[in-house]
């Protein structure tokens, strides 16, 4: 793959565009460095602003005639507001957009992305609203390291199948990785945040030390904050600034007592952005209890050159490297923080060598860094899809053939659950005007070298393709296509793999997503992905459409030649699904064909199809199941006029 490839990235976030949340402002920082760098993203969002919403899907709408009326123009982010949510608490907590999933549906239903970035993909969401539509490769990030407990416990099933959509997953922090991945196994890559580095000192005048509390955190935060400076000592030289971002909450409030009210100043915008006064500051507290961390905050302390004194938290020790580009106190321990202040207060020396520090880790702290490792990941996760171009010499070959329709999954009496003979099914064939089978035996290719045989003593009227639908031990089932010796089943799915490459045969995965059969999961088919030659996108005999709609999805976004079968175990429901393409000889041109083939379906009864199956295997005694058995070509079934 190109490293200079560039992708349609959309980035959604599930809380409202307008809330400064610390995931919000990592998506807007990571969305611009993206597009700096040539990508198209876009932001998609629940939004407070009901013209941003009602323009969203004026632009969505146009999606029909003109692709790109998402897209700003280049090196711009676009922002689309998707509907309406219900307020949500500070801790994190997102409650159901009320109008978002449609309009999510109807944007991805319109618009071609090669990555849907979702953030916190927690159900009910805008986020995991995208997951559960995307037709594109999925990468999830997880900021949060407190545990959701509806997710996690609750609703861990529903959650664990929503995941399993996933192609990439990563985290802020390590901590947050070791949460999610105690509950939802899987490889994240951990992707720290960065921070705008301000001019360290730049903005510091003579005077007394100031300390900064930047409101981001719970409210318990600041009543903690108060309470250390009211243990400092008197004698102690310093200032402190608490600031919030709602310009309404900057007065003092009635408590704090008359000594603290000459030294402690309540800000807000309008007295200076959260960046100006980390330039002023020489120490930043962050004094959360673990309700409502802002790591991103104390970062932001580090770029702006102030020494942070934090509760020691897992996401704010990781930030500051275990204590060394800052100082540390446990949770709601108010004497060990205002000690922690006193001692920096106290020892110019201290404050210098940490600032040093910090000094030296600002490289690291950019958000160029950020970018960087999600473009690794994006091109690492992009580099597993299949190149759409095949052979175009034998493409060309094939243009001069004939059409037929070839049915790629069904059994015969050599299966376990199937009573129908080879000779029956040729027939059957033949009568559904299909010029190729595929003959998919469970874990037998006997079957299929008997109807081989069969039909090339017809004439070869239709062309047998000898296969077999092998069991895994525990990924489910996979068919070789194009083999001639049996596999054995109980191997793992790469050493089956392995077995159907050997014979120069195709590698074909059945009904995927179906769970009412042995199927691989999400996850084992990404270890495989490069391997699979062709996916059954269609199979009549699933019980729900999802799961057909899930594997021509997985399809489409790794670019796999689709196929589909009727994975007839009766004749009855031989052709109820057939690819129509161009004749082949062998598996190369075969697979060649399958690229640009149509898949035609046929409406048949799914429970008349299961109800033969069940007479003629389980119902029917043995001998009269024998006597529908031919002893050669142009035999047919037992019946009132052939006893």
């Amino acid at each position: 793959m190109p490293a200079d490839e560039r992708f349609a990235i959309a980035q959604v976030t599930p809380f409202p565009w307008e809330q400064h949340h610390e995931v919000n402002r990592y998506v807007e920082r990571l969305s611009d460095e993206l597009c700096a760098r040539g990508h198209h993203v876009v932001v998609v969002a629940p939004s407070e602003s009901r013209e941003l919403i009602r323009e969203s899907r004026r632009r969505i709408k146009r999606l029909t005639d003109d692709p790109e009326a998402i897209f700003e123009a280049p090196g711009c982010v676009s922002v689309l507001g998707v509907g309406q949510s219900l307020p949500f608490r500070r801790g994190g907590s997102v409650s159901l957009p009320l109008d978002v999933s449609r309009t999510v549906e109807d944007l991805l239903e319109g618009a071609r992305f090669d990555f849907m970035h979702v953030h916190e993909p927690f159900a009910p969401s805008a986020a995991s609203a995208a997951l559960r539509h995307s037709c594109s490769l999925n990468i999830a990030t997880f900021h949060s390291s407190s545990e959701r407990f509806l997710s996690t416990q609750v609703a861990r099933p529903v959650v664990e199948r929503l995941f399993g959509r996933l192609d990439g997953r990563s985290a802020s922090f390590g901590a947050t990785r070791d949460l999610v991945e105690r509950f939802f196994p899987g490889s994240y890559r951990v992707i720290a945040p960065g921070a705008d580095l301000l001019p360290a000192g730049g903005g510091r005048a003579q005077g007394p030390p100031e300390i900064l509390f930047s409101a981001e955190e719970e409210r318990g935060a600041l009543r903690l904050f108060l309470r250390a400076l009211r243990r400092l000592p008197t004698e102690l030289d310093w200032k402190a600034t608490v600031w919030m971002r709602d310009p309404g909450s900057s007065t003092a409030p009635p408590q704090l007592p008359r000594r603290l009210r000459e030294r402690v100043h309540f800000a807000g915008p309008a007295n200076g952005s959260e960046a100006q006064h980390l330039t002023r500051a020489t120490i930043a507290v962050a004094a959360s209890t673990g309700t409502a961390p802002a790591p991103q905050m104390v970062l932001r302390a580090l770029a702006g050159g102030a020494v942070p004194v934090a509760s020691r938290l897992p996401q704010y020790e990781e930030v500051l490297d275990e204590g060394d580009l800052g100082l540390l106190f446990e949770p709601r321990d108010v004497i060990t923080l205002a000690a922690q202040l006193e001692r920096l207060l106290s020892d110019p020396q201290l404050v210098r060598r940490l600032a040093e520090s910090v000094s030296r880790a600002h490289p690291r702290l950019e958000w160029s860094r950020t970018a960087d490792g999600f473009e690794d990941l994006y091109r690492t996760v992009a580099a597993r899809r299949h190149d759409t171009g095949g052979k175009p010499a034998v493409r060309k070959r094939l243009t001069r053939r004939d059409f037929i329709d070839v049915d790629l999954h069904m059994h015969t009496d050599h299966s376990f659950d199937c009573a129908t003979p080879a000779a029956t099914l040729l027939e059957a064939a033949g009568e559904a005007g299909l010029g190729a089978i595929a003959v998919t035996d469970h874990n037998e290719v006997s079957g299929a070298h008997e109807a081989r045989k069969l039909a090339e003593a017809d004439g070869g009227l239709v062309k047998v393709i000898v296969a077999e639908e092998v069991k895994t031990a525990d990924q489910g089932e996979v068919i070789g296509l194009f083999i001639e010796e049996k596999i054995p089943r109980g191997m793992s799915l790469q050493e089956t793999i392995a077995a159907i490459r050997s014979q120069g045969g195709l590698v074909y995965v059945p009904h995927p997503f179906d769970r009412m059969h042995s199927v691989p999961d999400y996850e084992h088919l990404l270890d495989v992905v490069e391997q699979v030659d062709a996916i059954e996108v269609f199979n009549p005999r699933v019980a729900f459409s999802a799961f057909n709609e899930e594997a021509e999805r997985f399809a489409a976004k790794y670019r796999i030649v689709a196929g589909a079968g009727s994975d007839s175990h009766v004749a009855a429901g031989l052709g109820s699904v057939k690819i129509r393409m161009r004749d082949f000889d062998g598996p190369e041109e075969f697979l060649e064909s399958l690229r640009d083939a149509d898949i035609v379906r046929k409406r048949t009864s799914l429970l008349y199809v299961q109800a033969l199956k069940f007479i003629q295997t389980k119902a029917t005694p043995a001998p009269a199941r024998r006597r529908t058995a031919r002893p050669g070509a142009g035999a047919r079934r037992a019946g009132p006029g052939n006893k």
